[in-house]
């Protein structure tokens, strides 16, 4: 993906180091195992075998592990070309759609309660993981950690480094390791509004982080 702001995509990248740790992310589904097909979300319930879901089956798949009825929620929101087929859309799930989708998708303040890009501004990227982690449960404050968790925000200020030289900005030492209190008007409060909260962990669970660029 081209573009975007980089503290976004810093947070997409950490997102993707805990829960598709592979060479190949965008193609990855629940589990490890690997699909060619993902000119659409491959909707393959793999059974989840450890953890609190356990016996359950998850359909998680791609860079960000979204399950299918997550992706037929935002996708029709954030998708920058659907596939008219008759009467019903097509949402591609090739790499770069995944990416697109994602990034409006948590740049959208009105879905999560909360303006993540302005707290990442701000330096409170332990709010952010929190308020994602009933979404994406490997983020350290949901219901299952993996071995990549607790490196989480060092993972992120690394990405961030990399992704505000890309971007030829400089970096404020504050905005990574001294969080500014948050604003009453994005602070989280129980009564928020999103349902999307994906029933799975992620797939890594190796400490050798593949850390792709998007």
């Amino acid at each position: 993906m081209k573009g975007g702001d980089p503290y976004i995509r810093a947070l997409m990248r950490t997102i993707s180091a805990s829960e598709a740790n592979s060479s190949r992310p965008y193609s990855l589904l629940y589990g490890g195992q690997q699909v060619r097909d993902i000119s659409k979300h491959p909707e393959i319930c793999v059974t989840i075998v450890t953890g609190p879901n356990k016996g359950n089956c998850s359909t998680a798949a791609g860079r960000y592990q979204i399950i299918n009825t997550t992706w037929y929620q935002i996708a029709p929101r954030y998708h920058p070309k659907p596939m008219q087929i008759m009467f019903w859309a097509v949402y591609s799930f090739e790499a770069e759609y995944q990416d697109v989708v994602v990034y409006r998708w948590l740049s959208d303040s009105k879905v999560w309660g909360i303006d993540i890009t302005q707290l990442l501004h701000q330096g409170n990227l332990k709010d952010v993981l929190r308020r994602l982690s009933p979404t994406w449960t490997s983020l350290g404050y949901g219901i299952e950690t993996n071995s990549v968790s607790s490196s989480l925000p060092k993972i992120y200020q690394k990405m961030l480094k990399e992704e505000l030289t890309a971007a030829n900005q400089s970096i404020s030492p504050n905005s990574i390791l001294t969080p500014s209190p948050i604003p009453r008007s994005v602070q989280t409060t129980p009564g928020n509004k999103n349902t999307t909260n994906p029933p799975h962990r992620g797939s890594s669970g190796s400490l050798e982080l593949r850390l792709n660029n998007l």
